[in-house]
């Protein structure tokens, strides 16, 4: 067998044969661990805002139902019916929205460094980490959570990097 053709195996490998972390790969997990920490940051301020947002809620829809609001910002926010259903159930929900966000960015968290050493399963739990704060909208706020040009676009990213890391998977051997 050529040099070429060896099969990577794990256990009769040294420090020396072992595989480097290609640079995509390095280039992901670095910019998912800083979007893990805008996950962490995210779901601690929104339920530190929960109330507040609440309180507040009627003056909101109606700066958004003012005609002095441009219309491209009216076309990025949800309609005044789905606002006020995405507040009241946030507030209602900000303990297990918080809990779960916090899970899934400690998945994203631990997948990538899992990626980073090259191994299969951080993927897994990269991909539920990604997932689950998908879930965890529909199921404690509803479609309404998805009404906006915000989580259309967390979405599209989200994907995004679930393909990348996808495309990268031939890199983890172990």
């Amino acid at each position: 067998m050529s040099d070429q053709n060896k099969a990577v195996d794990s256990l009769n490998m040294n420090e020396f044969d072992s595989p480097k972390l290609p640079t995509g790969l390095n280039v992901l997990t670095i910019l998912t661990f800083i979007g893990c920490l805008i996950q962490l940051y995210s779901s601690i301020s929104g339920y530190a805002n929960a109330e507040k947002s609440y309180a507040e809620k009627d003056k909101v829809i109606a700066q958004i139902n003012s005609p002095e609001s441009p219309a491209f910002v009216k076309g990025m926010m949800p309609s005044a019916e789905n606002m006020e259903t995405l507040i009241t159930k946030s507030y209602e929900n900000k303990l297990p929205l918080m809990l779960l966000g916090l899970v899934a960015a400690g998945l994203c968290f631990f997948g990538a460094l899992q990626m980073r050493k090259l191994k299969k399963q951080g993927f897994l739990l990269y991909a539920i980490g990604q997932l689950l704060p998908f879930l965890t909208s529909i199921l404690f706020i509803g479609a309404a959570a998805y009404s906006g040009t915000i989580m259309i676009v967390v979405s599209a990213i989200s994907l995004l990097f679930l393909l990348l890391y996808f495309m990268q998977r031939k890199h983890l051997v172990y």
